[in-house]
C-alpha cells in the first residue's frame, strides 16, 4: 500500500519545509518517496535535490517528447524529485501546471514504480481546480494542513477543510508550525478539535531550521541529532501511524471569527 498525502496550507506557512523534512525521514527509514511540488514557485525539492529543478511544464514547453529522466531526479537519499512549474506570473492558469504535470507523470508509469510514500506540496488555493487535483483525481488518499495559530492561516485552514468536504476527502490532521504567537499550540489544538481532527505534531520556530535551507538542505540532513529533526521525525511516525483519517467539518466565517476572538 503506498502512502499517499497531499499537504495543503496558506501560502508561505511552511508545506515546503515540511514536506522535504518529512520524506528526508521517511527516506532515512529506508523508504522509496517521490515528492511532487504543485505549486509555481517550483521550490519544493530545493533542500532535498541540493538546488532548483527543470519544471514538468517548461520542460514539455521545451521539449513535448521529453521522457520520464527529463524531469524525474533523485534527490537526498534517492528520494524522487518532480515540480510541476506552471506559466510565467500574470499568464495564464497556475493550477494548469499541476494537471498537465500529473497526467504526464501517469502516462510515463510514475506513479507505478516501487514506490511507498508520495507526497504533494499543494498551494493553499483549493479554490482553483488545478490544485484540487491530488484530490480529485485520486492521486492523494489523505490531506495533511499545515497552519499557525495566526488568523489568516486559520482562516485558509478552514477553507481548505471546505475544500475537503467537498471533495469528499480524508483528512489525517493538522501540522501546527510555530510562528510564536501567544497560546499558539491551544489555538491551533482547539481549532483542530473544532473541524473535527487532531493535531499530529508541532513544529516550533528555529533558526537551525533557515539555516539549513539556507544551505539548501532539510534539517532532518544537516543536523539530525537536533530537536527539530526530533520533531519531524515525531510528526512522519504521527502521520505514517494515523489509522483514523476524519471527515471533517468545516466552521463558518462568523464561527471561525468568534472563535479567534476567545483567544485574544
Amino acid at each position: 500500500m503506498i502512502k499517499k498525502i497531499a499537504i495543503y496550507g496558506k501560502g508561505g506557512i511552511g508545506k515546503s519545509t515540511t514536506v522535504a523534512n518529512l520524506s528526508a525521514v521517511y527516506a532515512n527509514d529506508g523508504l522509496n518517496c517521490l515528492v511532487i511540488g504543485c505549486d509555481p514557485k517550483a521550490d519544493t525539492t530545493r533542500t532535498l535535490y541540493g538546488k532548483r529543478i527543470p519544471t514538468v511544464v517548461r520542460t514539455i514547453k521545451e521539449n513535448r517528447n521529453a521522457e520520464r529522466d527529463d524531469f524525474v531526479f533523485k534527490g537526498y537519499k534517492d528520494i524522487l524529485c518532480v515540480e510541476s512549474g506552471g506559466p510565467e506570473p500574470g499568464v495564464g492558469c497556475a493550477g494548469r501546471g499541476v494537471i498537465v504535470a500529473m497526467k504526464r507523470l501517469e502516462n510515463l508509469g510514475v506513479f507505478d514504480e516501487d514506490l511507498d510514500v508520495v507526497i504533494y506540496d499543494v498551494l493553499g488555493d483549493v479554490v482553483c481546480g488545478g490544485f484540487s487535483v491530488p484530490l480529485r483525481e485520486k492521486y492523494a488518499d489523505e490531506v495533511v494542513i499545515v497552519t499557525s495559530g495566526e488568523f489568516m492561516s486559520l482562516y485558509a485552514a478552514n477553507n481548505i477543510v471546505r475544500g475537503i468536504k467537498k471533495l469528499k476527502g480524508n483528512l489525517t490532521g493538522i501540522v501546527c508550525n510555530c510562528r510564536n504567537v501567544n497560546n499558539e499550540e491551544e489555538i491551533v489544538n482547539e481549532f483542530a478539535k473544532k473541524i473535527g481532527t487532531h493535531v499530529l505534531g508541532t513544529i516550533h520556530r528555529s533558526n537551525l531550521i533557515q539555516e539549513s535551507e539556507l544551505d539548501a538542505k532539510t534539517v532532518v540532513e544537516k543536523y539530525p541529532e537536533s530537536e527539530e529533526a526530533c520533531e519531524y521525525r515525531d510528526l512522519a511516525l504521527s502521520i505514517m501511524n494515523n489509522e483514523e483519517p476524519s471527515l471533517p467539518e468545516p466552521m463558518s466565517d462568523e464561527e471561525l471569527e468568534e472563535f479567534f476572538k476567545g483567544f485574544l
